[in-house]
Formats: structure tokens, sequence, C-alpha cells
């Protein structure tokens, strides 16, 4: 793995092109807005086409689909080796993308958080979590990557430090949809890629775009972790090694026509498994980031009266569900071709 990693970026892991011919579809994106239909760009003016409404109503849940109750802490039989696999990057990346900046905690009175507020309960007393984020941006950061790059895993980890909102697009090997995309806007295959819409601002490089986001969404500074040159890149490398390359290689797919949404952070192992399947079905989303100390753990609990993640809302068919495995089982069940 070492040897591998020392590969200057734009090699191996985040930028090989292509060897297997794969028929490309038409390029596409899905901008800012889970409401925003596929066949629209950010160039051109949104309309609806009888051939958008067919391409919409042709998904639907699978046959007899019923969304699993959330089950808290529970791993599905069969999926003890996923989940351990994927939280082998905790160790070697001591953590980071679990906290969001600025974090803190205290445990007070179950009297002192009222009982429509998420809050952990530990030995009779409830967990008060904070954090300190920077300016929100109005519109999703759009970031096209993959699961198993160590560049890339480096700028989703800061997704999740300054719990911002992320558009992914997912760039798998042998992709036919958004690895084309990124070509035609950067003039190069090389990942990850940012485009950041509130500014305008877009580039390669995941050291650059970790120093952009801290400067413009949080308060500057780098985290430890994701300023330590080689070896940040070699430990998010050997944090992919429990999952052996999944959230890689494409898998062919059918493109919906609004990005699904998808609540979690890089540090959950849970996360992990459902982001892997993203990734290789090449299904945009919206990641509505909720590390620890992330206000948006009070939102999810509100929308959904249950705070567990990942949890999943595809606005293409109508389905909202918790529990990882079930989610990757229904992800697969509707897009895969």
């Amino acid at each position: 793995m070492a040897g591998v990693l020392n590969i200057p970026q734009s090699s191996f892991f985040c930028s090989i092109p292509s060897k297997r011919k794969i028929p490309r579809r038409p390029i596409s994106i899905i901008r800012a807005t889970s409401e925003t239909p596929l066949s629209s760009t950010s160039n051109t003016t949104t309309t609806t086409t009888n051939e958008d409404q067919k391409l919409e109503a042709s998904f639907t849940a699978p046959p007899n689909f019923k969304p699993p109750a959330p089950k808290p802490f529970t791993v599905k039989e069969g999926k003890t080796l996923d989940i351990l696999g994927a939280s082998l990057a905790l160790l070697f990346r001591l953590g980071t993308g679990v906290f969001v900046s600025g974090y803190s905690v205290s445990f007070v009175s179950k009297n002192e958080i009222p009982p429509d507020q998420y809050a952990l309960e530990v030995a009779g007393y409830k967990v008060k979590e904070t954090s300190k984020i920077g300016p929100r941006p109005e519109k999703p950061i759009e970031i096209y990557e993959f699961e198993s790059c160590p560049f890339c895993r480096k700028v989703r980890e800061i997704v999740a430090i300054l719990d911002i909102d992320v558009l992914f697009y997912p760039c798998p090997k042998n992709g036919p949809t958004f690895r084309p995309k990124v070509v035609q806007m950067g003039g190069k295959q090389q990942f990850p890629y940012m485009v950041d819409p509130n500014t305008g601002t877009a580039m390669y490089e995941s050291d650059d775009i970790i120093k952009y986001l801290v400067g413009k969404y949080g308060d500057g500074n780098v985290p430890f972790m994701l300023s330590l040159g080689l070896l940040t890149t070699l430990t998010a490398g050997f944090a992919m090694i429990g999952r052996m390359g999944k959230g890689s290689s494409y898998s062919p797919s059918k493109l919906p026509p609004k990005p699904l949404e998808i609540w979690s952070y890089e540090g959950s192992p849970f996360c992990k498994i459902v982001r892997e399947a993203l990734v290789e079905l090449e299904l945009p989303h919206i990641q509505h980031s909720c590390a620890r100390g992330s206000s948006k753990r009070q939102a999810l609990y509100q929308k959904a009266g249950h705070f567990q993640v990942p949890y999943l809302e595809d606005p293409n068919t109508g389905v909202q569900m918790f529990e990882s495995a079930d989610i990757v089982d229904y992800l697969k069940a509707t897009y895969a071709q």
C-alpha cells in the first residue's frame, strides 16, 4: 500500500483512465437541489418535457417494499465483517471526520434538555454536544470523487468537520457519466474535483480543496490530522484496507432524474457501506453531513422522529428509510441494471 500511495495524486487511485469500454450516457449535471430534474444544467433554462416525465415515472420502489424499523447500534446478520472492515478507518485516522469543528461535550440532567430535542442518554444523564462552525454555503458544494481514493477521503473528512452539505457526483472507475464531465470541466481526469457554485471556484488537488473550504467555511485552520502531508495520505490509504476496493468500480445502473439525499458522515462505518453502493451505482446524492456536534442531528430527529444514520431520502420514489444494509439492498433493487 505504501508503495502505491507514494505515487503522485494524479496517478492510480484517483485518475487511471478506463480501459474497459462502456457506452457513455448523455452527460447531464444535477444542480444544487433535489428538485432539479436531471435534464437541466446550470447553463440552460429548466423545462419539463414528456421525456422527463417518463423518466421520473419509471422509478418506483421494489414490489412489496416496506422501510425497516430503525434498530440503533444493531448489525444485520451476515454484515458484521463489513462493519468491522469499515471501522478500521477510525483507527488509522484517529477518528477524523467523527466530530464537527470545535466539538465539546458535557453531561447534564435529563430535565435540562427537552424531550423533543436530540440527545444521547447515558447512565441517567443526557449528553449535551456543541460545536463551532463557520459561514454556511447557500448552495451545496459539488464534489466529484469516489470511495477508495485516499485523496478523496481527506476531502470528505473536512466536509464532516466543517458540517457542510455536499452534492456528490460519484466517479467510479469505468463510470460513463461524471468522469467524462470532470475532463470537460477541468481538462484532466483527476479526483477529487470541487466546484463551489456560491463563488464560481473550481479546483483539483485535495490539499488545495481543504485549504479553500476551511478558509471559506471554517476558521481558516486545517485540522492536525489533515495537515501532515504524506502521512495524512498514507493513513487515509490504510483506512481503506478493510474494504478492499469497495466503492471504486462502476456497476451498471439507471441514472435517476433527481439526486438522492443521504444523512451521514465520513466517520461512521454504517454510512460507509451505503456510500460505497451509491458510488458504485454512480448515483448523485446530496449528503447532509451530521457528525457529532452537528445541529443537523436535531433536524433529522424532528424530521424522522428518531436520529440514526445513515438515513436515505429518495425523491424519485418517495422512499425514506434507516438501516444501512437495507438501504444498500434498496439501492441495488431500484437502480442496478
